[in-house]
Formats: C-alpha cells, sequence, structure tokens
C-alpha cells in the first residue's frame, strides 16, 4: 500500500467522485444503489481514509463492494490498537446512523403519520443493521475484556465487560459468583472442582459509603448508578430493608437502574451485605450544613463528604441552563437603575448570608397594580437559584404547604406570588411563620412528635394589595408585627410603573426580554456566589462589612431597626456579588437601591412604634365610622334615645370637640389589642386630652351623663391622634 492510500487505492476505484465545500471527496457509494454521490471521502490527520456513507451502509460493506480491506484505509505501519479504535468509531457512527432513522420514524408514527412501504424496510433495514454492530462491537471488546477471578461464593460489580476463570464474556452489572449445586455437595464428596455460576442481577450499582443523616441520625446508603443516560447517585434509606423495598426498587428503575425481575430479593439482599468503611452526612435540607458546607441537591459546595438526601420524588428546584456569562448580559445589566429589579436579585442572594451576620428572616412584599412587572421581579429573583417557572411559589397553600415550600429552599429565596390567592384570614400567621423560620408541630399516628420543619430565607412576595390590606378582607385587624416581617415596597407607582429604566426599550419589550432571558439562564450565579464566598470566607471581615453597611441605614426604634437589618443585609449580598465580579452593576448601586427603598418605607409608615399606630389609626378609623351614630353630646338635657349600642360622648371644649370612650368601645375601635396597651398608646402621643387627679382615675374623667349617674370616659383628642400618624 503506498503512502497515500486515498489517492492511490480508494479514489480510483470509485464512481462520481468529486470534491465537496469541505475540501474532502464525495463520490457514489458503490454498496447500494445510489444515484446522486452520498459518499464522504477523507483523509484523517494521521493518515488514515475515513469513508462515511450518509446512506447508511457499513465501512466494511463499502470497502468489500471495491474490493479493499480496512487494513488497508490505513498509511504505513499503524498499530493494531490504532485500527481497533478506528473501526469501532466506523461501527459507532454506522450505530448512530441506524439509531438516527429509528429516532424518525418513532417521531412520525407519534405524530399519527403513517410510515411508507420505503420508510419501512428502511426502519426494518436500521432495526437489523444496530443488531449486527452490536454483534461487532461485542467481537472486538472481546480482546479487551479484563479476566477477573472472584473469591467465590461473592458479590462483584462490574462497569465495563469481563471475562471469567472460564473465559466466559460477562456484561456490566452486579452479578453473584456461586457454585452450582451437585449430587458432590449431597454426598458430602470432593468439592474442588464444583462447576461456577454467574448470576447477573442487576446493571452496576455500586454500594460507596454508609450515609447517616444529620436531620434525623437515619441511616442509609450512598449507591453509584451507572444508568446509560450517565452516571448518577442515590441515596437509599436503610429504612426501606424492614419491607420489601418495593417503593425503593420503583424508585431506582426510574433513574435507569434494570433489576433482573426474577433477582429483585438478591439485589436487595447485595445491597443489605454491603458496609463500605468510608461514611458520608447527609441532609434532606438544602443550605447551610453543620459541617460549614452549603448543600444544594446534586451538589455540595465546601465539602465532598456531605450529600443532599431527597425525601420523595419533587421536583429539582436548583436547576441549571444556560451559563452564568449570558444571564449577567442578558438579565443582570438590565436590572441596573432599577430599584425594584436590584432588590429581587439582593433578597436571592441574601438568602445565604442571614446566619452568617444574624439577621432574622422575613421579606419584602411588592405592592402594585395587576401587570405592573411585579411578577418578572419574582422570575429574576428565582433565576438565581433555578428555573423561574419552577423556584417560584404561590400564596395559594395551605399553611403546612408554605411550610415544606419554605423548607425546600432554606438558605435562598421563596417567591410568593398575588397575595390575593392566600386566605385572608390566616395571610398574617402565615408572615409571622414564614419570618420566624419554624414550622407547627405535628405528631404521627402513633402520637409521636413529628420533627418540625425550619428555615431561614427571605419571601419575596407581591401583589395588588398590602398585607394588612389583604388581612382586612377577612375581619382582622393589621398586626404590625405581620407587616414589619413582610415590608411592603412600592413596585407600581414608580417611573415605569414597577421599574426606573428601561434601557432604551419600551416596557413590553423591556418585560418580554427579561421574561425569555431568564428561561433560557438560570441557576448560576446563587451557587457561584456561595462557592466564592466559601473560597475567600472571613466571619469578622464580614461582620465588619455588615455593620459599614448597616449603619447607613437610620431608624429612631428597634421595629424600624429590624427592617433596617433586612435591607441592610440585601445590599450586602448585592455588593459583595459585585465585587466578586458576578453582577454587572456599578460599585455601591445595590446599597443606594435599598437606601432608596427602604427610605420610601419610612417616609409612608413615619417614625414611631409600629403598634402605637396601629391603635392611633383604628381608633381614627372608628371616629369616622361611628362618631354621628355612636356618640352624643355629654351636656345635654335628656339621653339621645336615637344613639345605639353607645360608645360614648363628645363635649365641646377649647375650641374642640373631644369624644369620650367607655372601656368596652376604646377596646373595640384598637381591635386586637389590650385596654393597657391602649391607653399607653393615646397617653404616649398626648391624644389623653383631659384626666382626673386621683390615684383611681386611671387616666380617666369622670362625666355627669344625661339621663342621671355618672360613669368614667376616656377623653381623646382627634386632632393630636391626626398629628401623630393615627390617619395612616
Amino acid at each position: 500500500m503506498g503512502d497515500d492510500p486515498l489517492h492511490s487505492l480508494v479514489l480510483p476505484r470509485l464512481d462520481g467522485v468529486r470534491r465537496s465545500a469541505t475540501n474532502n471527496y464525495m463520490a457514489k457509494c458503490p454498496a447500494h444503489q445510489d444515484k446522486s454521490p452520498s459518499l464522504s471521502v477523507a483523509s484523517g490527520v494521521d493518515g488514515r481514509v475515513l469513508i462515511h456513507c450518509f446512506g447508511g451502509c457499513a465501512t466494511s460493506d463499502v470497502l468489500t463492494a471495491v474490493g479493499l480491506e480496512l487494513k488497508d484505509l490505513f498509511a504505513g505501519n499503524l498499530s493494531d490498537t490504532a485500527r481497533l479504535d478506528y473501526k469501532r468509531k466506523s461501527l459507532e457512527s454506522a450505530r448512530n446512523q441506524a439509531r438516527l432513522i429509528q429516532t424518525i420514524a418513532a417521531a412520525q408514527l407519534d405524530r399519527g403519520e403513517a410510515l411508507s412501504a420505503i420508510d419501512l424496510e428502511q426502519l426494518q433495514t436500521a432495526v437489523g443493521r444496530e443488531r449486527e454492530i452490536n454483534d461487532q462491537l461485542a467481537e472486538l471488546d472481546v480482546d479487551r475484556t479484563v479476566r477477573v477471578a472472584p473469591d467465590r461464593p461473592c458479590w462483584a460489580v462490574y462497569e465495563n465487560w469481563v471475562s471469567s476463570e472460564k473465559g466466559r464474556r460477562l456484561k456490566p452489572g452486579v452479578y453473584w459468583h456461586g457454585f452450582k449445586r451437585t449430587a458432590a455437595d449431597d454426598a458430602d464428596e470432593d468439592k474442588t472442582d464444583r462447576p461456577i455460576t454467574d448470576e447477573w442481577i442487576s446493571t452496576p450499582v455500586t454500594v460507596t459509603a454508609r450515609t447517616t443523616n444529620s436531620d434525623d441520625g437515619s441511616e442509609g446508603r450512598l449507591l453509584r448508578l451507572v444508568t446509560e443516560s450517565g452516571i448518577k447517585e442515590w441515596i437509599i434509606p436503610m429504612e426501606v430493608f424492614g419491607g420489601s423495598g418495593e417503593d425503593a426498587r420503583r424508585q431506582l428503575f426510574g433513574m435507569g437502574v434494570i433489576i433482573a425481575l426474577k433477582k429483585r430479593g438478591a439485589f436487595m439482599e447485595y445491597l443489605l451485605e454491603q458496609s463500605p468503611a468510608e461514611v458520608f452526612a447527609t441532609t434532606c435540607r438544602p443550605g447551610w450544613h453543620e459541617s460549614g458546607a452549603f448543600v444544594l441537591p446534586g451538589r455540595t459546595i465546601g465539602s465532598d463528604k456531605v450529600r443532599y438526601q431527597a425525601s420523595g420524588k419533587g421536583q429539582n428546584l436548583f436547576s441549571l441552563r444556560g451559563d452564568l456569562e449570558s444571564w449577567k448580559t442578558e438579565v443582570a445589566a438590565k436590572c441596573e437603575g432599577n430599584p425594584v429589579l436590584t432588590l429581587a436579585v439582593g433578597c436571592a442572594l441574601a438568602g445565604p448570608l442571614l446566619s452568617l451576620v444574624g439577621v432574622l428572616g422575613g421579606g419584602v412584599h411588592l405592592v402594585g397594580d395587576s401587570s405592573s412587572g411585579k411578577s418578572l421581579a419574582q422570575l429574576i429573583g428565582s433565576s438565581v437559584w433555578g428555573d423561574p417557572g419552577i423556584f417560584a411559589a404561590s400564596w395559594d397553600m395551605t399553611k403546612g404547604g408554605l411550610e415544606i415550600e419554605a423548607s425546600g429552599r432554606n438558605d435562598t429565596l421563596l417567591p410568593l406570588d398575588e397575595i390575593k390567592r392566600a386566605d385572608p384570614k390566616r395571610v398574617q400567621e402565615m408572615a409571622y411563620s414564614l419570618a420566624n423560620g419554624q414550622g407547627k408541630g405535628t405528631m404521627t399516628r402513633e402520637r409521636e412528635g413529628r420533627a418540625k420543619l425550619s428555615w431561614r430565607l427571605l419571601t419575596l412576595s407581591s401583589g395588588e394589595r398590602s398585607l394588612s390590606e389583604h388581612a382586612a378582607i377577612g375581619g382582622n385587624a393589621a398586626h404590625a408585627g405581620a407587616e414589619l416581617r413582610m415590608v411592603d415596597v412600592n413596585a407600581g407607582t414608580r417611573t415605569h410603573r414597577a421599574f426606573d429604566e428601561l434601557h432604551g426599550l419600551m416596557g413590553a419589550d423591556f418585560h418580554r426580554l427579561l421574561t425569555v432571558a431568564v428561561g433560557a439562564h438560570h441557576g448560576h450565579i446563587g451557587p457561584a456566589f456561595v462557592e466564592t464566598l466559601l473560597a475567600s470566607y472571613d466571619r469578622p471581615g464580614l461582620l465588619e462589612d455588615f455593620a459599614d453597611i448597616r449603619a447607613k441605614f437610620t431608624e429612631d426604634n428597634a421595629q424600624a431597626g429590624r427592617v433596617a437589618d433586612r435591607f441592610a443585609v440585601i445590599a450586602l449580598a448585592g455588593e459583595m456579588a459585585i465585587n466578586y465580579g458576578l453582577l454587572p452593576w456599578t460599585q455601591g448601586s445595590s446599597l443606594a437601591d435599598c437606601q432608596l427603598l427602604y427610605s420610601e418605607w419610612l417616609s409612608r409608615v413615619g417614625s414611631g412604634n409600629a403598634e402605637d399606630r396601629q391603635i392611633l389609626s383604628g381608633i381614627h378609623d372608628f371616629l369616622d365610622k361611628h362618631s354621628s351614630s355612636r356618640f352624643s353630646d355629654v351636656n345635654a338635657s335628656e339621653d339621645d334615645t336615637k344613639v345605639f349600642s353607645r360608645a360614648g360622648y363628645w363635649e365641646l371644649s377649647m375650641g374642640k370637640r373631644f369624644y369620650l370612650f367607655n372601656r368596652s368601645a376604646l377596646v373595640e375601635a384598637a381591635h386586637g389589642y389590650g385596654l393597657s396597651r391602649v391607653i399607653k398608646a393615646l397617653d404616649g402621643a398626648g391624644a389623653l386630652a383631659k384626666r382626673d387627679t386621683d390615684r383611681d382615675s386611671r387616666k380617666t374623667k369622670k362625666y355627669r351623663v344625661p339621663g342621671g349617674g355618672s360613669l368614667r370616659l376616656y377623653v381623646i383628642d382627634p386632632e393630636v391622634m391626626d398629628a401623630e400618624g393615627g390617619s395612616v
């Protein structure tokens, strides 16, 4: 054979040879009736001839048709190994072609389209051809298989073809290597030459480590699964061996493991008998682990000895798609200049920082009209950790369901869309629960306490109404604590509704562009943020950075301080991500946006204690509704019979009208608060205009009332309540 087999041997034997656009050659395939050139012929970098028939013919068939052999395609003294590699690649290429034909036919049938006679013939040929190629590939593997000599009887796992001590080829899988029972066994005779048996149990499943769950101490086994779709890991709880193991096998089948139907019991016995020396920790909750690692489904950051243990078949919230650079360019860059959007990203990144800087959980509630852009902010926040369509949740669930959703996103973000879907009677209770990070205790059927769910995260909520407005629909008074735990943010009356900067686009185009972008690229920046944080973790430095930023958020009471903490940790997360190079924003922009939104919140709620503001507001609203119907002149000569369910009286004094509340009406007006707390708020605001000086007055004044008799009443100046924010 010459130095150039392409030109000296192959091309002269082919018809219709012509140059292709890639400077290779195309020719008519001699192995089938080829009306137009479908055979690609080229020279490889090592001098061998590369042949591929787009009609599906095998290379060996093409060579036979022109009187050549496989060895003729190689220049010089190519090694036998190289020739085998080439033959393997050629066969695999032909098999892929045969499989492609079958895939196309299957798709056509799925669409309800009938196959023509020619299509059916090609399909049958492709099926047969794939079978032949598999046999040829198996023959190639004979010379490469590793010979094993197991110490029978024993279990063994092989991820590739092997040969037994008797030369029998064994396909990949779990095996029981034993002996066949013979008459010699029954007669207790010499057994040195007993026939052997190799029982295939399943596809390769290796028990790589023992596991201990950090949440409840339960044990399991870490399995390495070799499937057609790739290598996978799964943790099987030891408790499944207390039953038939059917559920565990069903889940393994779903992951691609094949178990011989008559060997199901043997498979479970194999797993149970394995006890590797290595021990891994597991947890059913994502986020920070006690080891200092950050655990996510399918990935652990900061340790290779900790794994996430899925508790069921739930969706993987923390999925990946696209790449980080595209997310930065197409999503993050468009968020700059939009405080609501940068807040959403900061909320998502702040989740891992909460426990590190000592900030309690809570949330922000985006308030704005329908279609203002609130949902887009939540999609962008969700894209920090996973697929927005899956990661984002809804208020439309029970309190127990909400606890499960929160626990499944521990140390990250919980986006909750449309507060109007929440039960108005329980929405404030749910807000408390989310912020406090503790689920409700329950019991098992055996009346044993079940472990409570717990979490620490930030919630990114949205709705057309505020939390207190939605609660009022159910007849509940607003609780200051709930409002502080879910802080309202204006996402409806900014420059462009929820947005401040559209980057040269129309509002609809801006919304559409970002919605498409987060669907194509998500799940990268959250893990990258944690990975960078751990690579250079300095707790004293982190606390110092947080203190510096927190000092820029001023407050006049402890309640506003809790809200300031939340905005500060969100700002810190954004600034850290900028420093890490993960966000293409200007240094200081995340802090400035959080300061702006915090100042807007302060200007809306005013200063002072939130409970005091709610009490004054409740009394002010009560007077607006009932000042004419439930109050009358205390100096009238006769009692006003038109007043039903009397709340008190009024009197003109010092050019003002004061309202004289009886005790029950005052508690009714400040719904949800006890009398002593109401008096404390009124007294602190200076709204108690008159009182007797005796010790027993309890900040009341004694009046003679129409119709005879006297009462102790609380004298309230409504003008002072207006000045103190009672009309908020």
